[in-house]
């Protein structure tokens, strides 16, 4: 599985932003994954999108799924 874990840029602390990603592991029945740093870069900002912000306020990320998220 590829996804990004879009997270507001004054959330620095990891092992919150990992737990966001086993939280959405779990909606997708493969809370068995690794998800570790080995898994996870913090590879670039975005600026946030109109269909991300209504998630992000409510839960305080948004998963942007890229590859075998089905």
């Amino acid at each position: 599985m590829h996804f990004d874990i879009i997270v507001p840029s004054h959330i620095r602390d990891t092992e919150s932003i990992y737990s966001y990603g086993r939280e959405y592991l779990k909606t997708k029945r493969q809370e068995g994954q690794p998800l570790s740093a080995e898994e996870c870069r913090f590879c670039h900002i975005e600026t946030v999108r109109p269909d991300w912000e209504a998630e992000i306020t409510d839960k305080g990320y948004f998963i942007y799924e890229m590859e075998n998220c089905d």
